[in-house]
């Protein structure tokens, strides 16, 4: 395992009952990656289920969709002068 940090990164601490951790260094042996590769997996399908931006990209296009384009109440026109 190595030390070095992701530019950006943030580390927190998790914890797991045995079993599912057992589980998760299996799974992460039979596919040859990291336990830190599949918890990015796992995490990034969480918040792309409840719609949840991870990039500024998807950010900016998320606030873009929640802003109503000219949904303005629109004025009756006023005829004659």
């Amino acid at each position: 395992m190595t030390s070095e940090r992701r530019p950006g990164a943030v580390r927190r601490r998790i914890e797991f009952d045995a079993a599912t951790w057992h589980a998760l260094n299996r799974l992460a042996k039979d596919r040859m990656e990291t336990i830190q590769e599949l918890a990015d997996e796992a995490f990034r399908d969480l918040l792309k289920k409840h719609r949840r931006p991870t990039t500024l990209k998807e950010m900016l296009r998320e606030s873009l969709r929640s802003q109503p384009a000219n949904d303005h109440e629109r004025e009756p026109r006023r005829r004659g002068g």
